[in-house]
């Protein structure tokens, strides 16, 4: 990756559509899961406001402080460091298995498709959010398991996204990147296919990209540009994202980012109280900024820094707020944002 500490020389690398990953690593959030201790709280029961108003506090988190539960839709049901899938990036030891089966309210199967969110914890660990003049970017590697392991239903099974504001009066939306599979008994398909969906256009529609040819290791990433615009990128394999990764950009939903609060991932299955999600395995999540780098690692440092009185361990590792990605409210005349 391109790691610079000069501000004239990150402006000098910015270049249209920016490439993931350009720029200076914030490693004050991401994750590698390398460290063999990582572990996931999850204070069951989970979160399901979206559906039944019931937050059901307090959340789940990890320990190391990077990540934790949504209050609007809950957790995944499986969060545990594993072994890296082969074909990982070099030298990596640890991933994360995220996946899910009671994805609507604990306990009261639905019969329908839900999601699960899993959240980086940028608020307390860097701010509220990055001004978009910083050009952020957020990379990731996602391993797909062989097409006989997902769960046979047509629909969205995994996404990569990002919680922004945008427009006039910095409204919420999450644009992202989702993994889609057609199954062969759907009555509308003949064979088994995989697509990569981007979400979304000027008018909040879901596009389809390029099809998945081949399970395994995809490195997928956004870059969000000082115009506003949300550039997307992906390719099977775990090597750097390069200009020749270009999948497309949008201003989504009409509305110009302005500001970058968040990135999350989701777990879709159907919430019949018997199948489990796809178990899809994430790896070397990591945002990256053009400029503003000193300026957010030294907000980190602060936050981080060991305090004078020491509170309990579950209060000093769990996140005290929860992104703003978690009020998903229409907005009327608009074109409707999908969460």
């Amino acid at each position: 990756m391109l790691v610079t500490s000069s501000a004239a020389a990150d402006i000098a690398l910015a270049a249209y559509p920016l490439v993931p990953g350009t720029g200076r690593e914030i490693t004050a959030v991401g994750d590698d899961f390398e460290d063999e201790s990582w572990e996931y709280v999850p204070n069951w029961p989970k979160s399901s406001n979206n559906i039944d108003k019931r937050t059901r506090n307090p959340g789940g988190y990890s320990t190391n402080g990077r990540w934790f539960e949504a209050a609007l839709r809950g957790q995944p049901d499986y969060v545990s460091r594993v072994d890296t899938p082969p074909g990982g990036l070099p030298g990596s030891r640890g991933a994360l298995m995220l996946r899910t089966l009671q994805s609507g309210i604990p306990g009261q199967p639905s019969g329908q498709d839900q999601q699960d969110d899993f959240i980086a914890n940028l608020r307390s660990r860097i701010g509220a959010y990055i001004p978009i003049s910083y050009e952020p970017s957020l990379v990731t590697r996602i391993y797909m398991p062989p097409v006989e392991q997902w769960e046979n239903r047509s629909g969205s099974q995994f996404a990569f996204r990002a919680g922004v504001r945008g427009g006039d009066e910095n409204e919420e939306y999450w644009p992202g990147i989702f993994i889609q599979f057609q199954s062969e008994t759907d009555s509308r398909a003949r064979v088994d296919a995989a697509y990569l969906v981007i979400r979304a256009d000027g008018r909040g529609r879901d596009i389809r990209s390029i099809a998945i040819e081949q399970t395994g290791w995809w490195t997928l990433g956004m870059s969000f540009t000082a115009d506003g615009r949300v550039h997307y990128f992906g390719k099977p394999g775990v090597a750097d994202l390069t200009k020749d990764d270009y999948l497309t950009s949008y201003v989504p939903y009409n509305m110009p980012v302005r500001k970058f609060e968040t990135f999350f991932f989701d777990c879709f299955n159907r919430d019949d109280g018997r199948t489990w999600s796809t178990p899809f395995v994430i790896d070397d999540t990591s945002l990256y900024v053009v400029r503003g780098g000193e300026q957010l690692e030294a907000v980190a440092a602060r936050a981080l820094a060991p305090k004078k009185t020491a509170a309990p361990a579950a209060q000093q590792q769990a996140p005290q707020q929860r992104p703003a990605t978690q009020n998903r409210t229409a907005v009327q005349q608009r074109p409707v944002r999908q969460n």
